[in-house]
């Protein structure tokens, strides 16, 4: 782990049925995937208190900030809550890099793909660079950790699309930043994506 430590923040739905996972439902149901989505958020909260301490974590609630499974997780690992602020998905992960001081961290928490030792990765190549990504298979991306504020990083980006991650690598390009690529993730959106992490389950 690099002298100083980053900061870590997951973003998370609270698994309310139809508002959470809705791609799962053909497979699972509306409750099924609401729970499915509940499980997603515990393994990856596990996997990033394994990686680092909890006071270095802060999970950022959504659709519930009292959802049951919120407290169940605060009090389990010791993590910090708080509530989502408004804005598209570029200003809320913006908003969540900059409520700590200091190299931070950021992911998705239907991510399982994202073990305990590639956070702890992350961790240390951001110590080198500025700017540190994990890809999706999508075209997006599942994690992201920055030394220090780069709006620019976060405005206008086709989010939800294809297009995510090649439009912020130009990005980090005309911005003159470095960038570390440690490995492609995949995260679970579809049917097939659920089948595909309980057919060989990732370990925290």
């Amino acid at each position: 782990m690099p002298a100083e430590t980053p900061h870590l923040h997951l973003l998370a739905k609270a698994p309310l049925a139809g508002q959470a996972k809705t791609r799962l439902a053909p497979l699972l149901g509306l409750e099924g995937a609401a729970n499915a989505h509940a499980e997603l958020v515990r393994h990856c909260v596990a996997s990033a208190c394994k990686a680092l301490p909890a006071e270095n974590v802060t999970l950022w609630t959504a659709l519930d900030h009292v959802h049951p499974l919120f407290t169940e997780l605060r009090e389990a690992f010791g993590v910090a809550l708080c509530a989502q602020p408004e804005g598209d998905l570029g200003a809320r992960v913006r908003y969540a890099l900059n409520s700590t001081p200091g190299p931070a961290m950021l992911m998705g928490s239907d991510c399982p793909s994202i073990t305990s030792e590639l956070i702890t990765a992350c961790a240390q190549q951001l110590a080198s660079f500025d700017v540190v990504l994990l890809p999706a298979e999508d075209g997006g991306y599942g994690f992201v950790g920055t030394r220090q504020d780069y709006p620019a990083l976060f405005e206008d980006i086709p989010w939800g699309t294809k297009s995510v991650l090649t439009t912020t690598k130009q990005r980090i390009g005309q911005l003159g930043l470095s960038a570390a690529y440690p490995a492609t993730i995949w995260d679970v959106d579809r049917p097939e994506d659920w089948q595909r992490w309980k057919s060989a389950p990732v370990s925290v």
